[in-house]
């Protein structure tokens, strides 16, 4: 997909991930905006395509109600006026540069164009530095001073401000109650302090590359203004050339300008003059000569110098940049982009649910189902199997596992219950020996009748968790606790979405 593409699925991403009470974005938007793109796509379509039709329907559809967001993508669109700008007004400035010297004199060991070289090859050196770095898997180099500002620029709401926006959220209502105008606006907020982050995370790539060939194409720039402005000039004034030091003679300073202008001599066949000439005109006291032949020489010098290596760098990072402009490197593996695609081309999710040494109840049946559809989408397919009888462990019934390995197998406990290695721990082994290639294995301990029975206890509440996670963790799964009468579907959405159960 294409940065456009891109920056809707993340803006739809935040959305759906802190939007945990659908106040703007309901369960049934995700599972129309799902439907809608793969009947458009079609099953065989990529994944990229799949999420970047849903996303843009999404966006279509929400913007209607929140315009605030669609405005917010068009504020991160990328405007390529202000490469055009920068580059406009780095040539200008290089136009100007070269007025410094009095009486159109230019002093040869202090012309704005050999301050030019000098940082051209400081930032070389740097440059490679930071390739060196990077090949030795060494952190890279941090932003320069302009780069800074623009990556301060792609996370415009800090992540404090996201926080207070969050706990102020939280404060409104409850998750349950009909989405209030507060909530509405909360939840609009909390999403676009989202998106801001994540987009200045993901886009970091791009915006290197892009602000990389920026700057290379406004350093030519600045250097060609510096030489046309010189060049121009030179035709209707006549630039002296000489030289005055406190601290160098006329051997040091030749030295100095056989290393710094070899390039221009090379390419021009100009010699650089010895320590003999550069003596005779050097000030005060003395004309000076007509600088054209230092003016050609520092001419050709930034040209191989500066000229050349910043049009290469910025046609490399151009190069960069457009391949990731137009291939955008989203990280399909996070868990929302895995969820979203699971249900999409190959089918809905399977799960598998086995219970222990319980009956589950209708209410706690109806909970389990409102929980993997709100995980996993709401074509989730659960089946519930047989209890397993206390005792039964060693070797499951007919019936109990599925005949088609399912995306995820679920062993469901009682909180009623005081887990024991020798039952269930045998039940949970043989369950995990059933396991296949592309199937997970997970814990959920009902806490319905626990919470019935003891209610108001949360020391005993808590008592009794902290035995089920140590057990549950020495077996190796994390345990997701969930109250099946009455479950918080967005902390048992968080919670389960540590398994991401393979299509099938």
């Amino acid at each position: 997909m294409n940065e456009a593409a891109a920056r809707e699925v993340v803006l739809i991403r935040a959305v759906e991930t802190t939007d945990t009470v659908r106040a703007i974005w309901t369960d049934a938007d995700r599972a129309w905006a799902g439907r809608a793109a793969a009947e458009v796509v079609g099953a065989t379509a990529p994944p990229g395509v799949f999420l970047a039709r849903r996303a843009a329907l999404a966006v279509e559809r929400l913007g209607a109600r929140q315009p605030a967001l669609p405005r917010l993508l068009r504020l991160y669109a990328w405007r390529p006026g202000v490469g055009v700008a920068l580059v406009l007004v780095a040539f200008t400035v290089g136009v100007i540069s070269d007025q410094i010297g009095a009486a159109g004199r230019i002093n040869i060991l202090a012309p704005p164009l050999l301050a030019l070289i000098l940082w051209n090859v400081g930032v070389y050196v740097l440059l490679f530095g930071q390739m060196l770095a990077s090949a030795f898997g060494r952190q890279r180099v941090g932003w320069g001073p302009l780069r800074t500002v623009v990556a301060w620029l792609g996370r415009a709401v800090p992540g404090s401000l996201a926080l207070a926006i969050q706990r102020k959220s939280a404060a409104t209502g409850s998750p349950t109650a009909v989405a209030s105008a507060d909530a509405v606006a909360s939840a609009t907020a909390v999403a676009s302090a989202s998106f801001t982050a994540e987009w200045g995370r993901v886009a970091l790539p791009l915006l290197r590359a892009r602000i990389s060939r920026i700057l290379h194409v406004a350093a030519a720039a600045f250097a060609l203004g510096a030489l046309s402005g010189l060049y121009v000039r030179g035709l209707v004034f006549e630039y002296r050339a000489g030289w005055e030091s406190t601290f160098l003679d006329a051997g040091t300073v030749a030295g100095v300008l056989s290393v710094a202008l070899a390039p221009g001599a090379w390419l021009t066949g100009i010699a650089i003059p010895g320590a003999e000439h550069l003596e005779a005109i050097r000030a005060p006291g003395r004309p000076g000569e007509n600088a054209a032949p230092w003016i050609h020489l520092y001419a050709a010098t930034v040209a191989l110098v500066v000229l050349l290596p910043r049009l290469l760098l910025g046609g490399a990072a151009w190069v960069a940049e457009r391949r990731a402009a137009q291939r955008f490197p989203l990280p399909l593996s996070d868990p929302y982009y895995a969820r979203l695609l699971r249900g999409f081309s190959e089918g809905p999710v399977r799960v598998h649910v086995v219970p222990y040494s319980f009956d589950v109840p209708d209410s706690s049946v109806a909970g389990l189902r409102a929980v993997m559809a709100r995980t996993f989408g709401a074509r989730t397919e659960v089946a519930l199997a047989p209890p397993v009888a206390y005792g039964d462990e060693d070797e499951l019934a007919a019936g109990v596992l599925p005949s088609v390995p399912p995306g995820l197998l679920v062993g469901l406990f009682s909180l009623a219950a005081t887990p024991e290695s020798e039952n269930h721990g045998a039940f949970l082994r043989a369950l995990a020996r059933s396991v296949t290639p592309g199937t997970q294995l997970a814990a959920i301990v009902d806490e319905a009748s626990f919470r019935v029975r003891f209610a108001g206890q949360t020391a005993r509440l808590d008592e009794r968790r902290a035995a089920w996670r140590q057990w549950l963790t020495t077996n190796g799964i994390a345990p997701v606790f969930v109250d099946l009468n009455k479950p918080d579907l967005p902390a048992v959405e968080a919670a389960l979405n540590t398994y991401l159960p393979a299509r099938t």
